[in-house]
C-alpha cells in the first residue's frame, strides 16, 4: 500500500521549498576571496611565528622557573623557528617562478627594501600587469577603496633572504650563472650589513642568528653559480674570512656549509694535500645538519682513499650512505656509492651484487660491475678494456685515479685463482691468462705476490714454472685465537668505557641537594686530610 504524501520519484517526503534568509542572500552575492599565493601564505606563517614569540617574551614572567623549559626553549628561540620553517616551506618554493617571487616581493616587503628592488628587476613585467584586467583589456570598476598593503615586519628580514636564495637557485638551474652569482652576492652583502630591526636577538658582526640558516644557504648558491663561470678561485679569500667569522660568533650553518664548500674546491683542484691540512686543522660542527654532516663525510673520505688511508675512508663513506635521505639526493648517494665500491676494491673486499641494482642506480653503475667482476675473476684484459671505453666517464666522476691503482688487484685475484686451481703451471701459462707482456713480467709479479704473502708457492727458475704449496688448515693455526682474541678486547674495552662513563661520583646527588636547598659546607669540611686521603684511595681502589 503506497502512501499518498511520498513522492513516486524518491518514495520519501516531497521537499518543501523555504525562503533563503538575507544573511544567505549576503553570503552569495559577497564577493569570494582569492587563493592566496604559496609564497605569500608561508611568509605570513612566519610573521605570525615570530610575532608570537616576541609576545611570549614579553609576557613571561620573570621568576618563573616551573614551566617546562624544552616546550618554552623551542618555542621562544626563533633560530629553531626559522630551521623548521625553512623545512616546510620548501614545497611553497618548489613550483615558484622568477614572476611570482617579483610579485611576492611587492606585496610583502617594504618599498625601502633594497632587496625589493633587487627581486622585481628580475621580472618587470609581472608587476606592471594590474590584476583586475578583463579579457577584453578593460578593467572593472570598483567604488570600493584599495586595501593598505600589509607589509612583514618581524620576519622582514628573513623572508627577503629566503626569496633572495629562491631567485638565485631558480637562476642557477636555468643555466643563469652569472645572475645568479649576482644575487646571491648582493643578499649576502644585504644580510651582513643590515643591522635594523634586531631588538629581538643578540646580534654579533650585525647579522641577526634568524638569518644564519639563510646565509649559508645563499654562500651555497654563490658557489654553486662560480662553479659554473669556472671562477671558484675567485671566492677562496671571501670563503676563508667568513669561515673564520662564522666560527667566533658560533654560527653552525656558515660554517659547515663553508668548510665544505672549501672541500670541494680544493678536491676539485686536485690539491688533496690542501684539503688534508684543511681537515686536520679545522673541526667539524657537532650540531650542523645532517646534509652538511653527510657532504663533510663524502670529501673526507675521499681525500682519506686518495691518500691510501682505505679504512678511514671506507667507515666515512659508510657513516655518509647510512646519514643520507633516501628519499631525495639521488645523485649525492650514486657518487658515495661509486666511491665507496672503489674504496671496498682497493681493500680486497668485493662488494655485494645488491648494490649496483639499486633503485636509479642501474645505469650509473654499470661500468663499476663490471670492473668488479674482472677484479673477482682476475681478468686483466677485461679490465683494461672497460677502463679504456669509460675513461672520460671515471674522470668526470673523479674515480679514475683510484680505478688506475686496481690493476695490482686484479693481478693478485687472478694469481690467487691459478694457485687454487693448479699445482704446477708454467710462467708462460701465467703470463698468457693473466694477459702479461711476457714470461719475465710474469715471474716478477709471482715473485712480489710470493713476498707479500697473496700466495704461497715457489718459483723454479731453471723449469720456468710456479709450484703450489699444500694447502694448509687456518684452524690448525694461531690466526683464529688471534681474531677472537682482537674481537674480545674490543667488546671488553667498549664495555669498559660505557661503565666509565656512566658512573657518577659518590655521594653527588647530596651535594646537589644541599646547595638546592641553601646549604653551605657540610660533613666534609670537617674530616682531616688523612680521611680524605683514605677515602680517594678507596675510589680508586673501586675504579680499578
Amino acid at each position: 500500500m503506497v502512501n499518498k504524501t511520498e513522492s513516486p520519484a524518491t518514495g520519501g517526503d516531497a521537499p518543501k521549498d523555504t525562503p533563503k534568509t538575507t544573511q544567505e542572500n549576503k553570503l552569495e552575492k559577497a564577493p569570494k576571496k582569492p587563493p592566496t599565493a604559496p609564497l605569500d601564505a608561508a611568509a605570513r606563517r612566519l610573521e605570525r611565528l615570530l610575532a608570537t614569540t616576541s609576545a611570549s617574551d614579553t609576557e613571561a614572567p620573570v621568576g618563573d622557573t616551573n614551566s617546562n623549559t624544552s616546550v618554552s626553549s623551542h618555542l621562544n628561540n626563533p633560530v629553531k623557528i626559522v630551521r623548521k620553517w625553512l623545512g616546510t616551506s620548501c614545497g611553497s618554493a618548489a613550483n615558484a617562478s622568477l614572476e611570482d617571487l617579483s610579485s611576492a616581493a611587492g606585496r610583502l616587503l617594504d618599498p625601502t627594501r633594497k632587496s625589493r628592488e633587487i627581486l622585481v628587476d628580475i621580472a618587470p613585467a609581472s608587476m606592471e600587469e594590474s590584476p583586475a584586467a578583463t579579457a577584453g583589456g578593460e578593467e572593472k570598476k570598483d567604488d570600493s577603496p584599495p586595501a593598505a598593503p600589509q607589509f612583514l615586519n618581524k620576519s622582514c628580514r628573513e623572508v627577503e633572504a629566503w626569496l633572495l636564495s629562491i631567485a638565485s637557485r631558480l637562476l642557477w638551474n636555468d643555466g643563469q650563472f652569472a645572475k645568479s652569482a649576482s644575487v646571491a652576492q648582493n643578499a649576502i652583502t644585504l644580510i651582513e650589513n643590515d643591522s635594523s630591526g634586531a631588538s629581538r636577538e643578540t646580534v654579533t658582526n650585525n647579522i641577526s642568528p634568524t638569518l644564519f640558516p639563510l646565509l649559508a644557504r645563499l654562500h651555497r648558491y654563490r658557489s654553486l653559480a662560480a662553479e659554473g663561470l669556472e671562477q671558484s678561485h675567485l671566492l677562496w679569500d671571501d670563503c676563508v674570512r667568513s669561515h673564520r667569522m662564522a666560527c667566533l660568533r658560533r654560527d653552525v650553518d656558515t660554517s659547515s656549509t663553508l668548510l665544505n664548500i672549501m672541500l670541494r674546491y680544493l678536491l676539485n683542484a686536485n690539491q688533496v694535500e690542501q684539503a688534508q691540512k684543511l681537515l686536520s686543522n679545522s673541526s667539524f660542527p657537532e650540531n650542523a645538519s645532517n646534509n652538511q654532516l653527510c657532504r663533510y663525510l663524502y670529501h673526507s673520505g675521499r681525500v682519506q682513499a686518495l691518500r691510501l688511508e682505505y679504512t678511514l675512508a671506507f667507515s666515512n663513506l659508510s657513516q655518509c650512505l647510512r646519514k643520507s635521505p633516501t628519499n631525495t639526493g639521488l645523485g649525492f648517494r650514486i657518487a658515495a656509492r661509486r666511491l665507496l665500491v672503489v674504496v671496498q676494491l682497493l681493500m680486497g673486499e668485493i662488494p655485494e651484487r645488491s648494490v649496483f641494482f639499486e633503485k636509479g642506480m642501474v645505469a650509473e653503475l654499470s661500468p663499476y660491475l663490471i670492473i668488479t667482476q674482472a677484479v673477482r675473476r682476475g681478468d686483466l684484459s677485461v679490465f683494461h678494456a672497460t677502463v679504456a671505453e669509460n675513461a672520460a666517464r671515471f674522470r668526470n666522476d673523479g674515480t679514475f685515479t683510484l680505478i688506475s691503482r686496481l690493476a695490482h688487484s686484479v693481478v693478485k685475484a687472478g694469481l690467487r685463482r691459478l694457485n687454487q686451481a693448479y699445482s704446477r703451471i708454467s710462467l708462460k701459462d701465467v703470463a698468457t691468462r693473466l694477459s702479461l707482456p711476457s714470461e719475465t713480467s710474469a715471474e716478477f709479479v709471482v715473485a712480489k705476490a710470493i713476498r707479500d704473502g697473496v700466495i704461497d708457492a715457489t718459483i723454479n727458475h731453471e723449469g720456468q714454472f710456479v709450484r703450489s704449496h699444500d694447502l694448509v688448515d687456518v684452524y690448525a693455526t694461531t690466526e683464529p685465537m688471534e681474531a677472537f682474541h682482537l674481537r674480545i678486547a674490543y667488546c671488553l674495552t667498549t664495555h669498559n668505557d660505557a661503565v666509565r662513563g656512566m658512573k657518577y661520583p659518590p655521594d653527588a646527588y647530596k651535594k646537589r641537594l644541599e646547595a638546592s636547598r641553601g646549604k653551605t659546607g657540610g660533613a666534609d669540611d670537617d674530616k682531616t686530610d688523612e680521611e680524605r686521603a683514605k677515602e680517594l684511595e678507596d675510589e680508586l681502589e673501586e675504579e680499578f
